[in-house]
């Protein structure tokens, strides 16, 4: 016979087994990651029928729901391993899939398999930097990102279209489109460190100056969203090849 503690391990295992599961997922966040999803899909659809203004505008909106969907997970108390899975597709097809695709049909196409060559490394490397991203993400610093994020590059591929979108074909255009994705493909698997700002602090007190540069920020972006945007992005892109030289020579001065 069996005794009353073994009993009660059995009926509690019993228990466990025949509970329902939760099959369903929570709704809010995951909602907001499929509109990011769907304006990566509009910017695919936009750039087939010659929209390159509202394809690369698309992407911008992309990002900002990209980054409200963890940020409304922890508000919410909503974590699951399913909306960090979700949320990692949902970028490959709107900072991977929909950058490449966008500035081939802009440019790219004018240079025939270099042009579809230059979109699919880009895709590819995306692909590779979310990948790296996911098995890093526990153990990695979190106040850097290895290689650029690929919403960063991303931003690099549609500012470049949303300043040029009105542009005829060229050489001169293709081969701008062709540089400009190739090297924001590499920038996103190279080693090289950038700053997450996940370590700024929005809640505390921040110098006046720092404050008005912000605001100016805000009015020029308003102003001209397309060259404010693309600089910004260019300026960010820059600063982790910066910062790997920078470290570089201060290492060789302390040797």
């Amino acid at each position: 016979m069996l005794e009353p503690a073994e009993e009660l391990e059995q009926e509690e295992a019993k228990a466990e087994r025949q509970a329902p599961r939760h099959r369903g997922i929570y709704l809010l966040p995951n909602l907001v990651t499929t509109v990011a999803l769907f304006s990566g899909f509009y910017a695919i659809l936009a750039s087939m029928d010659g929209k390159f203004e509202a394809a690369a505008i698309a992407i911008f909106v992309a990002m900002v729901f990209d980054g409200l969907d963890g940020r409304v997970a922890r508000m919410t108390n909503t974590e699951s391993e399913f909306g960090v899975e979700y949320d990692s597709l949902s970028d490959m097809v709107s900072f991977g899939v929909a950058p490449a695709v966008v500035c081939y049909s802009w440019m790219l196409s004018d240079l025939g398999k270099v042009g579809w060559a230059a979109a699919f490394l880009y895709v590819s490397c995306a692909a590779l930097r979310l990948a790296r991203f996911n098995v890093q993400v526990e153990s990695a610093d979190s106040r850097y990102f290895v290689g650029l994020a690929s919403p960063s590059a991303a931003a690099l591929v549609a500012g470049m279209v949303w300043v040029g979108h009105d542009l005829e074909p060229s050489a001169i255009g293709a081969m701008v489109a062709f540089l400009v994705t190739g090297i924001s493909g590499l920038l996103m698997v190279v080693n090289c460190r950038y700053h997450s700002l996940k370590g700024f602090d929005f809640k505390g007190h921040v110098p006046f100056v720092t404050f008005l540069a912000v605001v100016v920020g805000m009015v020029v972006v308003a102003i001209e969203p397309g060259p404010a945007l693309l600089s910004l992005a260019a300026l960010y892109a820059l600063s982790g090849p910066v910062f790997w030289c920078w470290l570089k020579l201060i290492r060789k001065s302390t040797d």
